[in-house]
């Protein structure tokens, strides 16, 4: 390729109420590294990597030249296939997120009821796409992801009476005896686990709020796992959100640095705090139903959802070896991988060429890349694009380096 295949990157950072403040936050220092000032009042939650038009990325050129523009006029650095599949687009958004209070509970529709929605409700539901997702933990991270096994469902409906309140009587019954009973299939079990969600999702405000309350008021002066998540979203959403019923009936999953969870289409979750680097397929679809102030779209939410259950360690994912110093997180989608590299003092990494563009940033430390014969400095934040076919030479200075790389291979 006679065409330069690096450009370094300025991402945009998106500021939403649950991001961490200033400094505090990972978005704020990275972005700092391509010029951005830091307010410390204001809250940095994610920073974008890519061509989504919502945050795109630019060359930090004389230019200041689009990313989607540069790959408009090369279409080579992304190859001729991707190219035409996705329009000159990357096939896939990278980010970072900072979390200082739980984002809203949500799903993300699949490819056919993306593009219906997008065809009745364009206002709430911005383009046709899919957003499958995956997180891999920066820091120690905490989530909501899938609902938990049955038998842990019906112990909370036990334990915490005012579940069963909302949900009514018949409902937890028929829940209780279809699990109970070793002539149930999974279908069945789906079934009433969806008719509890159901009967939960719709409850009347006032009784969300009456029972909440005395939910709260109960467990005040309780110590364990569960009582300090429901007490902490309380006041974190005030005013009887529907959402903090929603923990009892989800997995909590607990990830440390390095961990990683796919999000497929169609699955409950929501990210309560930490920091993430975070991919998923260039969407901004969301269907939400509680911890938001934002637009809820309940009926579709429990229309859409799979009603898969299990345990929150199933909900995590196991990455493959990627090179001597190196982990490949690869869900099972095309849009996007992902690959770690994690570097000690004057170690080097070799990786070999990918078929397809991919972006890297660097999480922390230093060191520098060695591509088609020009060397490029790697510092905390820094961001890079490399075109298709490129072999690319990492080397970690005293302080180590790590740095993530999301990418696509044609299909």
């Amino acid at each position: 390729m006679t065409q330069p295949a690096v450009y370094r990157l300025q991402a945009k950072t998106q500021s939403y109420d649950w991001g961490k403040l200033g400094n505090v936050s990972k978005v704020a220092r990275y972005a700092q590294q391509s010029g951005d000032a830091v307010d410390p009042s204001k809250p940095y939650a994610e920073l974008w990597m890519g061509t989504h038009p919502n945050a795109p990325s630019v060359v930090m050129d004389d230019a200041h030249t689009p990313l989607r523009d540069l790959i408009h006029k090369y279409p080579e650095l992304s190859t001729q296939t991707l190219y035409d599949q996705y329009s000159g687009d990357l096939p896939f958004l990278f980010k970072i997120l900072s979390i200082r209070k739980a984002l809203s509970i949500q799903a993300h529709p699949d490819k056919t009821l993306g593009a219906r929605l997008f065809k009745e409700f364009p206002n709430n539901y911005k383009d046709p796409n899919h957003k499958p997702e995956m997180a891999i933990a920066l820091t120690p991270f905490e989530a909501l992801c899938g609902f938990r096994p049955l038998e842990e469902i019906a112990r909370h409906l036990e334990r915490y009476p005012e579940l069963t309140e909302l949900i009514g009587a018949d409902v937890a019954d028929s829940f209780l005896s279809t699990i109970q009973q070793q002539e149930s299939n999974v279908e069945q079990n789906k079934a009433v686990l969806k008719s509890v969600f159901s009967a939960l999702m719709h409850s009347p405000q006032e009784s969300v709020t009456a029972q909440l309350s005395k939910l709260t008021d109960r467990l005040r002066d309780t110590e364990d796992p569960m009582a300090e998540l429901v007490l902490r979203l309380d006041q974190q959403y005030s005013g009887g959100d529907i959402g903090i019923f929603s923990v009892l009936l989800l997995n909590y999953v607990t990830m440390e640095p390095g961990q990683a969870m796919f999000l497929g289409a169609n699955e409950p979750h929501a990210y309560l705090s930490g920091d993430c680097v975070e991919c998923m397929a260039a969407s901004d679809n969301v269907v939400r139903a509680g911890l938001t102030p934002k637009f809820k779209d309940v009926n579709v939410l429990v229309e859409m959802l799979t009603y898969r259950y299990g345990s929150a360690e199933s909900q995590k994912m196991t990455p493959q070896s990627f090179g001597s110093h190196s982990l490949l997180y690869d869900p099972p989608i095309d849009e996007f991988s992902v690959a770690l590299t994690s570097l000690k003092t004057e170690e080097t990494e070799e990786h070999k060429p990918i078929p397809g563009p991919s972006i890297l940033i660097v999480t922390s430390g230093s060191g520098s890349l060695k591509a088609q014969g020009s060397t490029f400095d790697l510092k905390e934040g820094y961001v890079y694009f490399v075109g298709a076919d490129v072999v690319l030479s990492a080397e970690a200075g005293e302080s180590g380096l790590e740095f993530y790389r999301a990418f696509t291979v044609p299909t």
